[in-house]
């Protein structure tokens, strides 16, 4: 119950005019702000005591005898707490100093506590289903760019950990990132694993070769051991590897960590680093090629690549097939482009203060389409538009970090909710 009680101090949705235990009157002039850490719940408020201006943090308990429990008598961290802010105050409490805190006790509409019930215990997998239309397009438009914009920077922890294991290096990171989601979801892990133990400038010393390139790219993923395949395409990869791994001293990983399971033909993962060859054959420095580009449409004629030979006639090594060409299709270049090529601009964008490069991440985020999976599916039967990735990709933030943590409290139609009668 304590979230509640610092919604309704963070919104002032107090019932009635605030005054302390003893009786004095209190107007809040600046709440303060949030703290996520250890120490009070909100830094540098201001308040007036009986016209006297006070400046200090807030801590917030649904008890009083809650201070004490929590040890805040001897942690001089709270000797700055200037209001106790409780929903009944039980007792007197002190600071580490040995000076009384001065306490408030806040009410708050029944309707609040009831929606807020409502919300938090709902066994549904989106508490508000039945209100989301409800909700006026403009408030759902600049939440949904909001949680565009977080999703962004939630994916930028990702990459700034490769940039750190890198040096800094955009051109190994993404090539990281890129590897990765070549995986698709089912595989991200292990193709992650595959860029991690193949470093770029591998590929890169060998970039005129494709079968070079194969050959480290298939080696590296344990494809070229304790198979008989009786083919002069395998002989020749498996003689290629084995010459580069000796050169470049590398370890290949296990190949049971790649899936095929419920995949179709075109999605196995033989096909992906066949894919993944070619990609990083014919587009040497992407990264940079990406970052220079302004049209979507010519970076996705760099993606649009086709498997070797090999593979036109083959979905795994020594089992020939129908020819087909293996060109990724328009649903996975779709994904490469929202999950690699827009994050990468937009946070590249951030790190050297170029508001051109993030901008033109979120255009090209509106220009592509939304992705189809459960997640966008459900909130497209509750009437969210669905026009864009940039509003497939709001609802995976809003479903992952609001709904299934049932952060109802910070969510602005969940705020819509909780205030309406």
């Amino acid at each position: 119950m304590e979230d509640i009680l610092h919604y309704i101090w963070k919104f002032k949705l107090y019932q009635k005019e605030l005054k302390t235990t003893d009786g004095r009157q209190i107007e809040v002039l600046d709440v303060g702000l949030p703290n996520t850490n250890e120490g009070p719940d909100y830094f540098n408020a201001k308040i007036k005591i009986d016209g006297e201006l006070w400046a200090g943090n807030i801590e917030i308990h649904t008890s009083s005898d809650q201070w004490k429990a929590h040890n805040h008598h001897k942690n001089k961290s709270y000797n700055s707490v200037i209001l106790h802010v409780v929903e009944k105050a039980n007792c007197e409490v002190f600071n580490e100093l040995g000076q009384s805190v001065i306490q408030c006790e806040i009410t708050y509409p029944q309707h609040i506590k009831e929606n807020y019930d409502f919300l938090i215990h709902s066994n549904t997998d989106i508490p508000c289903r039945n209100y989301i239309g409800n909700v006026p397009p403009f408030h759902l438009n600049s939440w949904m760019n909001t949680l565009l914009i977080e999703r962004l920077e939630r994916k930028a922890n990702h990459i700034e950990s490769l940039l750190k294991r890198f040096q800094n290096s955009w051109e190994d990171a993404f090539y990281v990132l890129l590897t990765r989601n070549f995986g698709f979801g089912l595989n991200s892990d292990s193709f992650e694993r595959l860029a991690l133990s193949l470093p770029l400038r591998c590929i890169q010393k060998q970039g005129d070769n494709i079968i070079q390139i194969e050959a480290l790219l298939f080696g590296q993923a344990g494809m070229l051991d304790n198979v008989k395949v009786e083919d002069d395409y395998f002989s020749l990869l498996k003689k290629e590897y084995e010459f580069l791994k000796n050169k470049y001293d590398l370890k290949p990983l296990d190949s049971y960590i790649f899936k095929s399971m419920r995949s179709r033909p075109t999605a196995f993962p033989q096909i992906r680093i066949a894919q993944l060859a070619s990609l990083l054959h014919s587009s040497h420095g992407l990264f940079s090629k990406i970052t220079a580009c302004d049209d979507i449409g010519r970076i996705r004629l760099m993606f649009h690549v086709n498997a070797s030979e090999y593979w036109q006639t083959h979905y795994a090594f020594g089992v020939t097939s129908e020819r087909k060409s293996k060109y990724l299709g328009d649903s996975s270049l779709d994904i490469l482009l929202i999950n690699t090529v827009a994050p990468i601009l937009f946070i590249y964008g951030k790190s050297i203060d170029n508001e051109t490069l993030c901008e033109r991440a979120l255009k090209f985020l509106e220009m592509l389409k939304p992705e189809q999976n459960s997640i966008t599916k459900l909130f497209a039967k509750l009437k969210m538009p669905l026009n864009s990735a940039a509003d497939s990709q709001a609802m995976i933030q809003l479903k992952r970090e609001y709904c299934e943590l049932r952060k109802c409290l910070f969510c602005r139609i969940g705020h819509q909710l909780l205030v309406e009668k």
